[in-house]
């Protein structure tokens, strides 16, 4: 399935959640269906101990779904095996019309380059990653031939991404 896929990354502190979420609210309210998918640090957990859940995935198995009449949640304990790739996990994922994905630094999709004068490393990243295709900074950041976008300027970031992913065709 070829699916469109635009991300949004940047160093710890960047401002990479706060848009990714301001991104999936503008472009929900444009009618589009948007998936996400966050890399996050290998000891992350969703589950809480003591929890029925956290006591089968204790137990030793592989995955665990959750299912309730409002959302359903599924997860996979990789004892052994290895960090799925990111097309595996984008594989799993029901249709919709983008999957806006966070993280992910050296995956080779689209994606744009959060900023913030806050963030513990500054280093840009478009430097040396041809797939970064336009930077969004909370101050005037330097983009050489790529776009620059205000952080907070949502409106103009979500054409962006409906134009370079094709979206809006």
């Amino acid at each position: 399935m070829n699916r469109r896929v635009f991300g949004i990354t940047g160093w710890k502190n960047s401002g990479k959640t706060t848009l990714t979420e301001k991104l999936v609210a503008e472009l929900v309210r444009r009618g589009w269906t948007v998936s996400t998918v966050k890399h996050a640090h290998h000891d992350f957990d969703i589950d809480k101990p003591g929890a029925d859940s956290f006591r089968h995935r204790e137990a030793g198995a592989t995955e665990v779904a959750v299912v309730s009449g409002r959302r359903w949640a599924l997860m996979h304990e990789l004892r052994d095996e290895d960090e799925p790739t990111l097309e595996a996990i984008l594989a799993r994922l029901a249709p919709s019309d983008i999957v806006l994905v966070e993280g992910y630094k050296r995956e080779a999709h689209k994606k744009i380059e959060t900023r913030r004068l806050e963030a513990k490393d500054r280093t840009p990243l478009s430097v040396n990653d041809p797939n970064i295709v336009a930077i969004a900074a909370d101050f005037a950041a330097e983009g050489g031939s790529l776009p620059v976008f205000d952080l907070d300027d949502v409106k103009s970031i979500a054409d962006f991404v409906e134009s370079v992913s094709g979206l809006g065709r």
